[in-house]
């Protein structure tokens, strides 16, 4: 017998007896707030939550191939992780695991009703000394709520056969709405979207060949905004919904929603509960009737890369912000103070460390994570220049830092170029090779895991 049948017949005779080629493992751990705490997303809101409509969660899924093959996706019901969380998360993970920074991609789904995130949109808002304290007791215990639930799913290691599917709803829509001059948020039927909706599925396997759903990874481009600035409860908004619905349909399963390149889409319609929840149970339906049809399987090695390409913003000084301390919007003064502080002592900001990362299974399955608040530009270029591939393109992912507009609509300007800069405390727009310098390493990135 050759070497390759030798091999083959190995494999066969592997699944006849229920072994399989991968391993994995779910946890989720409850992150619901405990207290009131300022919302984040809203600069309009004022007080603190009052109260909460679902609970929040951070989860976790480990894939493991062999004894030196290994990923952890983590998915958390929040408006985003800054580096300075997930950059202490990981290096505990990794004295404990040996798991490198490439190994684990964090993903927020981006809740605008869920807390405000110590490091994250720092200046969305004005905050009391009793708000800093709730929210910094809250940032303490997320990070370590981050390393139990990838913990408990590294102890959860089973094996499994992994499948991977597609499918399409529509309730997202572009918002960057053309007026005389400007570009405002609205509605755009006729902007750029992708109504891609990439299931995952994760199913266990006993000794006996007995399947069963353990973990339902799926993704859709859509900011998490169902939900108005007047709603001071906590939630999920769309996202959480599709979890229940998809949990509820699915008894012992971890449903996972990974916000994919959805910075300028918003759901139409919104502005209610009943709203978000109506989206939701869509995003569930179509996961179910994807899971329920023609499934592709998950095989191959799992590769993992993860790179930081420094980008530029536009140039500015001192004069740039002292222009602006006059201003009507408070947001501007309050900003332009902000960076004359940092200039003064001598700590402006001129880069920022960008993070995007790719994670393959074989010639199967790729997932390519950027930081920030993607536009669907990123999402579609990707596909068109990597044709064929098996794709799920997320952004919101490892950090979430801005806005990443593409070169097209940093060229048209409005909030997602210029405003949303002033409560993240970033000093410009980016500059214009900001795109070009994603695209490379993207590519870079992609090619480490061919």
């Amino acid at each position: 017998m050759t070497g390759r049948l030798s091999y083959l017949f190995l494999f066969a005779c592997g699944l006849a007896f229920g072994r399989t080629e991968y391993r994995a493992g779910v946890a989720a751990v409850d992150i619901t707030p405990t207290v009131p705490i300022r919302l984040s997303g809203y600069a309009s809101r004022t007080k603190p939550s009052e109260g909460k409509v679902t609970d929040l969660h951070a989860k976790a899924l480990v894939i493991e191939r062999g004894k030196n093959q290994k990923v952890v996706i983590v998915t958390t019901d929040l408006i985003g992780l800054p580096r300075s969380i997930t950059d202490v998360v990981s290096a505990k993970v990794a004295k404990t695991s040996g798991l490198d920074r490439a190994q684990i991609l964090f993903n927020s789904s981006h809740t605008h009703t869920g807390p405000y995130v110590r490091g994250t949109l720092p200046l969305m808002f004005p905050m009391s000394e009793a708000d800093k304290t709730v929210i910094d007791q809250y940032a303490d215990r997320l990070a370590d709520s981050l390393v139990e639930v990838i913990g408990r799913a590294l102890a959860d290691l089973g094996p499994v056969e992994i499948s991977v599917a597609h499918g399409e709803t529509k309730f997202a829509m572009n918002r960057r709405q053309g007026v005389t001059g400007a570009v405002k948020i609205g509605l755009n039927p006729k902007g750029p979207s992708d109504f891609d909706v990439p299931v995952l599925r994760v199913e266990s396997v006993d000794t006996k060949g007995v399947r069963k759903i353990k973990a339902i990874v799926f993704g859709y481009a859509c900011h998490n905004t169902t939900l108005p600035g007047d709603e001071n409860r906590v939630s999920g908004d769309y996202a959480g919904f599709a979890q229940e619905a998809i949990e509820k349909a699915n008894p012992g399963a971890t449903a996972m929603f990974v916000l994919l390149c959805g910075a300028d889409q918003n759901p139409n319609p919104r502005g209610t509960i009943d709203l978000a929840r109506k989206h939701g149970d869509e995003l569930a339906v179509e996961v179910g009737r994807v899971l329920g049809g023609k499934v592709e399987r998950v095989s191959g090695p799992i590769k993992t890369a993860f790179q930081v390409v420094d980008l530029d913003f536009q140039p500015t000084d001192r004069a740039t912000f002292e222009a602006r301390l006059n201003d009507k919007l408070a947001a501007r003064v309050t900003h332009a103070k902000t960076m004359i502080e940092r200039i003064d002592r001598g700590d402006p900001i001129r880069h920022y460390p960008y993070p995007v990362q790719a994670i393959s299974f074989g010639k199967s399955f790729t997932v390519v994570a950027m930081g920030g608040e993607t536009l669907v530009d990123y999402d579609l270029r990707i596909k068109k220049e990597f044709p064929g591939q098996n794709l799920m393109v997320a952004g919101y992912s490892n950090d979430v830092m801005a806005y990443i507009p593409s070169l097209r609509v940093s060229k048209e300007g409005g909030y997602e170029v210029m405003d949303s800069m002033y409560y993240y405390a970033m000093p410009a727009p980016w500059a214009e090779s900001t795109e070009e310098r994603i695209m490379a390493t993207v590519h870079k990135v992609m090619a480490r895991v061919k």
